[in-house]
């Protein structure tokens, strides 16, 4: 099937010799070739850092299938059988941002990216952190919020935002609550909570119908309660026994690494607020391993976003959920532990917990 790096033969460019190998000389990362080298059997792309071959062991082709087909391996270093994220990903993206206002369909991104629907919705996730649905209901929740702050009409801000309807747009947002409840600070919704003491201070758990909002850490209970107020100032708190099953299900997570699906009916039950970027560093801190750290750097790296280092830390310095989306493991780029939302002391003893 015709792909990213195995185009229709009608459609194959003509390799210049000459002009490929000063192109592999040069390491030129915008070469759209890979070269053979016939003395390893190994194929790259000519952006790869491996040794330079000598000219006359390397056979150039058009595509990895071309290079697989005359007996070559995909070298390890370089992967040049995978499709090149810069060039697929971007199209796909700005697609997606583009038609906005109408169902994602993979078979669509998948011509785009010249991949096969399967393919297209597996590497998008990815490289993203969300499917290419995913992504798209955060645009338009981003768009939403935006309208509903700068005091837009509800129903206006809905079908500007690309929703087809209210109830579309309470199940594709990530506001947690109606939209029109959203637009008066929350008015009208009713967030259940409950605090305990724990080892690390006291936490306090809130959750929406939609899942948990709200998972924070202080020296007192009044201090605690008082940070879920101030974060949902008009929306109506009842304190809710049956939350306590979360702060058991944190604490576990920290000190035996317990899987969270055990204790309580959804593990994934976290209603999470916030941009396409921000969501997408959550989920990259959840799949760090309990007992490890990233740096900053690494972390957007890790993302496919080496040059968003600092939005990245604005994302983690945002996060509504402690422990549970674990920014505590994010440290400076000399280990040390920098800032914490909740106080550097008790992220060096989150930490030293998920070590022991």
């Amino acid at each position: 099937m015709p792909g990213l790096f195995n185009p229709p033969a009608a459609t194959r460019p003509t390799i210049d010799s000459d002009s490929a190998w000063k192109q592999l000389v040069a390491r030129d990362p915008c070469a759209r070739f890979v070269f053979g080298v016939a003395t390893t059997g190994v194929y790259c792309r000519p952006g790869c850092t491996s040794r330079r071959p000598l000219r006359a062991n390397v056979r150039f082709f058009a595509t990895a299938a071309e290079a697989q087909t005359a007996g070559f391996r995909p070298c390890m270093r370089c992967h040049p059988e995978a499709p090149e994220q810069n060039d697929w990903l971007s199209r796909v993206r700005m697609h997606i941002e583009a038609h906005a206002d109408r169902p994602v369909r993979l078979k669509e991104l998948g011509r785009v990216a010249g991949l096969s629907p399967f393919t297209v919705q597996r590497l998008f996730k990815r490289a993203m952190g969300v499917s290419p649905l995913e992504y798209q209901r955060a645009l338009r929740a981003g768009t939403l919020r935006a309208a509903l702050k700068k005091g837009e009409p509800v129903t206006e801000a809905i079908y500007s935002a690309g929703f087809g309807s209210s109830s579309r747009a309470y199940e594709g947002t990530q506001l947690g609550m109606a939209p029109s409840r959203f637009a008066k600070g929350g008015k009208g919704e009713r967030i259940g909570f409950a605090s305990a003491r724990t080892p690390f201070g006291w936490m306090i758990v809130g959750a929406t119908e939609r899942g948990l909002c709200w998972l924070s850490l202080a020296g007192a209970r009044a201090e605690a309660e008082a940070s879920l107020r101030a974060e949902f100032p008009a929306a109506t708190l009842h304190r809710d026994a049956a939350l306590a099953q979360w702060v058991d299900a944190a604490v576990a997570s920290v000190r035996e690494g317990a899987d969270l699906s055990a204790s309580r009916p959804k593990a994934d039950a976290l209603d999470l607020r916030g941009t396409v970027f921000q969501l997408r560093v959550w989920r990259a801190l959840r799949q760090i391993p309990r007992g490890e750290t990233r740096t900053y750097s690494q972390l957007a790296r890790e993302m496919g976003e080496p040059k968003a280092t600092r939005a990245v830390a604005r994302a983690c310095a945002m996060n509504r959920v402690a422990v549970l989306v674990p920014c505590h493991r994010v440290v400076g780029v000399d280990a040390s532990l920098t800032g914490y939302r909740w106080g550097v002391k008790r992220k060096a003893k989150l930490l030293d917990a998920e070590r022991g």
